[in-house]
């Protein structure tokens, strides 16, 4: 396990992410996480405590707790200890954005030797967070999984892995990233997070921002505004609700159709 990619990517005087060093629990336990990063696309990224640093895999979709929902999982390079416990502003360069940390807890393999079965592209195992629970696997595939950019680590494996939730009394067919949107660390939501230090340069100079155009630039403008508006102590802007369609008018040709008329009962003599 190696930092050097990680290290390499990123000027530390630019990002507020941590420089890492190899570390390890000190419960004992293996921990995991999930960060919801808005960067110039929304995804969560996946990370597993082991051998010092976290393995990460970037989750466009974000976890599904429906077994039958096979989540692209797109292997990244291993990330610090330290960044487990990350949630702030990348306010320029490589992964510029915001990331919130959207849950936490501990991990379990469900395999003797886990590189093995990293090597091998089958990796079984339990969470206990705040949110994801119970048994899971990725599974690495050739990378034609529809959405898969490809791509090959530095052995030669395929990037491209699976994230499936086993079928268990934690398993279902509920949208976790939409019922619990927000953050295990300080319970906002990426407004909050970007209001605690909104980079000028954003609101200032819109090219320089992560996202501009498409559905991701539109979001983010939102939380920009959204932000603005708590840091200055004013009510965020409330979403705009979609207008009612009208219902579709009679044509001026047409003419109504009669009612029907009872037909009168003739009394019993």
């Amino acid at each position: 396990m190696s930092l050097d990619e990680y290290k390499r990517k990123r000027d530390f005087n630019k990002t507020p992410e941590p420089s890492g060093k190899l570390a390890t629990s000190k419960s004992g336990s293996l921990f995991f996480c999930v960060q919801k990063h808005l960067a110039s696309h929304l995804h969560y990224d996946f990370r597993l405590e082991h051998n010092g640093v976290l393995l990460s895999w970037a989750v466009p979709k974000g976890p599904s707790l429906d077994p039958k929902t096979k989540r692209l999982a797109m292997q990244t390079e291993d990330h610090p200890f330290d960044y487990g416990e990350f949630e702030g502003v990348i306010p320029e360069g490589y992964g510029a954005g915001i990331v919130m940390l959207w849950d936490r807890g501990t991990w379990t393999p469900q395999v003797d030797d886990v590189d093995a079965a990293l090597r091998k592209g089958d990796l079984k195992f339990t969470l206990d967070g705040y949110k994801l629970k119970g048994s899971w696997v990725l599974v690495r595939t050739s990378g034609r999984f529809p959405g898969a950019r490809g791509g090959t680590s530095s052995g030669g494996a395929s990037r491209s892995w699976l994230l499936i939730k086993h079928r268990d009394d934690w398993a279902g067919e509920l949208d976790i990233t939409e019922f619990a949107p927000k953050s295990v660390k300080s319970e906002g939501d990426f407004e909050d997070i970007l209001a605690a230090d909104t980079p000028a340069v954003w609101i200032t100079n819109k090219p320089a921002r992560p996202a501009v155009g498409g559905d991701t630039g539109a979001m983010l403008a939102r939380i920009i505004e959204k932000a603005t508006a708590i840091k200055s102590g004013r009510a965020a802007p409330k979403e705009t609700a979609p207008r009612h369609e009208e219902k579709p008018r009679r044509h001026e040709g047409t003419k109504k159709k009669p009612r029907p008329t009872k037909k009168p009962q003739r009394k019993k003599s």
